[in-house]
């Protein structure tokens, strides 16, 4: 496996080679940066969402569940965001108004700088956790040298 430099960023609470969105070319680690499937999206026509959910061999609602268990787990759920839960958001470095105000709520003794490294952080274990909920074969041993990343 060979991580394309222009495909990573450094950012606070993943710290190196945090990949970029599926939707810019990120690898099997930013599904964790996905939104929910079943809405048509402004960038539908990049999306690779759901290509990438099939050569994992992983069902759209597994990954709904994945992300509204992690959401819970975390009191993540908020009417403020896009479906519901921070567990969707994005990576925009610039900025989302929704989801920086969600997480100013959800965090609210944090300055922007420190929620928002926890929110990398929690993006990187949610990340992770969907990785490791590939179960069949042919897909575990695709996303296994991205495991050993975390």
């Amino acid at each position: 496996m060979i991580l394309e430099e222009d495909k990573l960023r450094d950012i606070p609470g993943w710290r190196t080679n945090a990949p970029v969105p599926i939707c810019m070319g990120g690898d099997y680690r930013s599904l964790t940066f996905c939104c929910k499937p079943g809405y048509s999206l402004t960038f539908s026509f990049k999306c690779r969402r759901d290509n990438v959910l099939n050569e994992l061999d992983l069902s759209v609602k597994e990954f709904i569940k994945i992300k509204q268990g992690f959401s819970k787990e975390n009191d993540w759920n908020s009417e403020i965001v896009c479906f519901g839960s921070i567990s969707y958001c994005c990576m925009r470095r610039g900025g989302c108004p929704r989801r920086d105000v969600a997480l100013s709520i959800r965090y609210p003794n944090k300055s922007k700088e420190e929620f928002m490294r926890i929110y990398f952080q929690k993006k990187k274990e949610l990340s992770k956790r969907i990785l490791e909920n590939i179960k069949n074969y042919k897909g575990k041993e695709k996303v296994k040298p991205y495991l050993d990343l975390f």
